[in-house]
């Protein structure tokens, strides 16, 4: 009796060991890596009025102000370095970054402010629950509502865009985290509901029946679309790639959110676009775009496979559906980022992380060069993609 209780119980552990996932990305490894890489980047940057961004094209640092859409992600950076390794170290510099950026929670001239102040903020009060964070977040969450105006129905991007007045890009998905979390913190409602509005107008407006999306939508009043095209992509009609990470992102994001099926159901169908794309190479780092006019002779963006990853990551928990197809894909692109073709030798490509990213081929502007953010959704990537495996 007792013999066929532990054959019972043995097999009924079998499949466990069998099916049981191993990780193919050694994430302390390259957390290690990135410490070496950041502390480089800290000791060359010292002025906390000089945020990394780039290479320029002749190999040198590209460095930008606390008014530059991307300011927030080197502070970001910082704190997923201590929420890894909890060393004071990183604490104390993500700090620094972060509070570096305090005057752009009266900034009212952008729409990303969510990537500025919650990046950095939002993952500062998140990780360490600074009280000293709060305000800062709240005023800015404040200042980015009153970029939308209730008959557009939309978050105003851009301030104009050709004669256009009221541009909108599939970027702005990304900075509703920043007003659903305002939220819930504030018990202001109006956050919620702008968010919801923005995302319900960009499913009935940005995107394609097969759920790609163009780039930008020029609204007029009353959910009125003057027209459509894509600025940073090949085409209007192609489908840019960090433009459908944003995408991915910013509903699977909204799904956690809010619950509501409708950005899970928008979330999958993104995924599926990108995981079946018969242009998505083999070591599935996307060109810059789908439809770039000369594939395979075209440059790759790591920095749309990092968002790809880390939001593959976050779906495959939410979708019965694609949940392996997303963990696979993601896991594939981070075991192609951490290679020596994509992740920089230490000490090199000034002191960022990855290399080959694309910021906007059409206007000669970042293309094929490092850029903070890459490293930043890499970073983030591998703190989701280790809390499988523990």
């Amino acid at each position: 009796m007792m013999t066929k209780t532990i054959a019972i119980f043995i097999l009924a552990l079998l499949p466990n060991f069998i099916f049981a996932k191993h990780p193919k990305v050694d994430v302390a490894a390259e957390f290690k890596n990135a410490s070496i890489q950041y502390q480089g980047m800290l000791r060359t940057h010292p002025r906390l009025t000089e945020f990394p961004q780039s290479t320029k094209p002749d190999g040198s640092p590209d460095n930008r102000s606390s008014g530059w859409w991307c300011s927030g992600f080197f502070a970001g950076s910082l704190w997923y370095l201590y929420e890894y390794t909890h060393q004071e170290q990183w604490k104390h510099a993500a700090d620094k970054w972060t509070r570096a950026l305090e005057k752009e929670k009266l900034n009212t001239a952008t729409h990303d402010l969510g990537f500025m102040l919650f990046c950095s903020y939002g993952n500062g009060y998140r990780i360490t629950g600074n009280k000293d964070y709060l305000e800062p977040l709240l005023t800015g969450a404040k200042s980015l509502a009153t970029r939308y105006k209730p008959d557009y129905g939309v978050i105003k991007s851009w301030d104009h865009y050709g004669k256009s007045k009221y541009p909108v890009i599939i970027d702005n998905m990304m900075n509703l985290e920043f007003l659903m979390w305002a939220s819930k913190t504030s018990k202001n409602k109006l956050f919620r509901d702008i968010s919801v509005s923005h995302s319900d107008h960009t499913i009935a407006n940005h995107f394609r029946t097969d759920y790609s999306s163009y780039h930008l939508v020029a609204y007029e009043p009353h959910n009125k679309v003057a027209f459509k095209c894509t600025v940073q992509g090949a085409s209007d009609s192609s489908a840019w790639a960090r433009g459908q990470a944003w995408g991915l992102y910013g509903y699977t994001m909204m799904y956690r959110k809010t619950g509501l099926k409708r950005y899970l159901r928008q979330a999958e169908g993104i995924a599926r676009f990108i995981i079946n794309h018969p242009n998505l190479p083999a070591d599935k780092i996307p060109y810059w775009d789908f439809d770039a006019p000369h594939i395979p002779n075209e440059e790759r963006d790591a920095s749309a496979a990092a968002i790809i990853a880390s939001a593959m990551l976050e779906l495959s928990h939410y979708s019965s559906i694609y949940k392996d197809a997303c963990f696979n894909l993601a896991e594939q692109i981070l075991v192609s980022l951490s290679s020596p073709a994509y992740k920089a030798k230490a000490g090199t490509n000034n002191f960022f992380i990855l290399k080959h990213s694309v910021g906007h081929k059409p206007a000669r502007s970042e293309v094929n060069t490092p850029i903070i953010y890459a490293d930043y959704y890499y970073l983030e990537a591998l703190m989701r993609y280790s809390k499988f495996f523990k």
